[in-house]
């Protein structure tokens, strides 16, 4: 049976394409704030401390998510308010967290009595089994970031293109940085649900840096990226369900193939990306302060 005749008559499959499309508009929207504002480490460092969050969860009896969303958003305001004070090495930091949260995971996964075969889908990634309630989960988080950037554009996106210009004109970068990085944290726990923790820098970062390669603007570059993922986890799973592979596995090889055949392209036929070069936003992004001239 094909992938589409299969969609049409399972409809734990529709359930799996709608967690899948789900996640590609985290890829497009976070993600493209990610590569832009050259974070990607950081945004690997939250990813990771949510498996301690998982494992403490389920330990205490909680659902997992839940325990997921916390251990992000905590992770996440702690990175931010630490590396804007400047007093430890950020890349030091990073590092640290990103162990501690995996080594609290272990630990905590050690003491659950019998294999957790549901903490490891959230490890390795099980598109197949999402349920009904997660993709529910999701749509919520979708929709929190959604609604979170589109309050904060314009001053968001002018301290993602450079964030000390965006401080002198007067802009609370500090609070919209912590926004920014909190976004990434709901971003990692949908897409950890797609693809599993080892695996979701890759769908967070490689959607979003293959529509940099011809993005003139930010709000262009997420809907590219979005769409660009949509057909890397459609694909994906059509392949996945053909040759009975592992979904996630095989949508960041998908994802790797379409950004290095993008990037091809480019060298040979394109031109540099204006989004790409910029190292200053548009006057527009700024809000100008009440009382002070430009």
């Amino acid at each position: 049976m094909s992938f589409l005749n299969a969609l049409v008559e399972h409809e734990f499959l529709r359930i799996v394409l709608a967690a899948g499309l789900l996640s590609a508009l985290g890829c497009g929207v976070v993600g493209s704030l990610v590569v832009v504002k050259r974070i990607t480490f950081m945004a690997g460092g939250i990813a990771h401390t949510v498996l301690g969050g998982l494992g403490v969860a389920h330990l205490l009896g909680y659902d997992p998510l839940i325990g997921a969303v916390v251990a992000a958003c905590l992770a996440a305001l702690l990175l931010g308010w630490i590396t804007h004070r400047g007093k430890q090495r950020e890349d030091m930091l990073i590092g640290a967290l990103w162990a501690v949260g995996m080594a609290v995971g272990i630990v905590a996964i050690a003491h659950i009595p019998g294999y957790s075969t549901d903490l490891m889908s959230y490890l390795l990634g099980n598109l197949l089994m999402v349920t009904r309630d997660q993709v529910i989960a999701m749509a919520v988080l979708d929709g929190v970031m959604l609604v979170a950037l589109l309050a904060l554009w314009r001053p968001l996106v002018a301290t993602t293109f450079d964030e000390e210009f965006a401080r002198v004109r007067g802009l609370p970068t500090l609070a919209l940085n912590l926004g920014l990085l909190v976004m990434i944290a709901l971003a990692v726990v949908v897409l950890v649900q797609t693809v599993g923790l080892v695996l979701v820098m890759a769908l967070l970062t490689l959607p979003a840096a293959t529509a940099l390669l011809a993005s003139t603007s930010m709000g262009r570059m997420m809907v590219m990226a979005s769409a660009v993922a949509v057909v890397e986890i459609v694909g994906g799973l059509a392949v996945a369900y053909e040759t009975d592979s592992p979904a996630g596995a095989v949508i960041v090889l998908g994802a790797a193939v379409v950004y290095l055949l993008a990037l091809a392209v480019k060298q040979m036929w394109g031109r540099g990306s204006p989004l790409a070069s910029a190292s200053k936003p548009p006057r527009s992004c700024f809000i100008q302060p009440k009382g002070k001239n430009p």
